[in-house]
């Protein structure tokens, strides 16, 4: 098992708190550092898993400091993103209808329009109130006034 220099420990621990599997972690040092490890050595900079337990102090504080932090800002997640989401699926159907995939460029406009609020569904929503606003009382109707709210909303349907 190779030594590691700080930086490169710093590294792991900190990708290893944003839930970068191990595989991802190892193939990001070798390109970034330039330093072989193995997955097995990724883990135990992990004081979540067994082989992590004997993590120094300074590592553990740093692990969790970057996952509290990754936890609560997802800003720095691009997917997280509306805009990024609708246009990546512009890009998509762009490609899919060029292509001639007419069935993969409607889902994935039709998971547009599910990012934009269903505005191209046909759920139908409408909402019943009484006079200003109120609850429609319920407890005092007559059958036959029950009937005619039922034709009321029908008309309006």
């Amino acid at each position: 098992m190779a030594v590691l220099k700080p930086e490169v420990k710093a590294f792991i621990v900190q990708a290893v708190a944003c839930f970068d599997p191990p595989s991802t972690v190892v193939e990001s040092v070798k390109t970034g550092f330039g330093v072989v490890v193995s997955r097995q050595q990724v883990e135990a900079h992990d004081p979540t898993k067994v082989s992590g337990r004997g993590l120094a102090e300074r590592w553990k504080e740093l692990f969790e400091e970057t996952r509290k932090a990754f936890l609560e800002d997802t800003s720095a997640i691009g997917i997280s993103h509306k805009a990024v989401r609708l246009r990546a699926l512009n890009r998509m159907a762009a490609k899919a209808e060029g292509m001639g995939n007419m069935a993969l460029a409607a889902q994935l406009m039709e998971q547009a329009a599910k990012e934009c609020g269903d505005a191209f569904t046909n759920k139908v929503r409408k909402e019943l109130s009484g006079p200003g606003g109120a609850p429609i009382p319920v407890a005092n109707l007559s059958v036959d006034e029950w009937k005619g709210i039922a034709r009321e909303v029908a008309d309006e349907v």
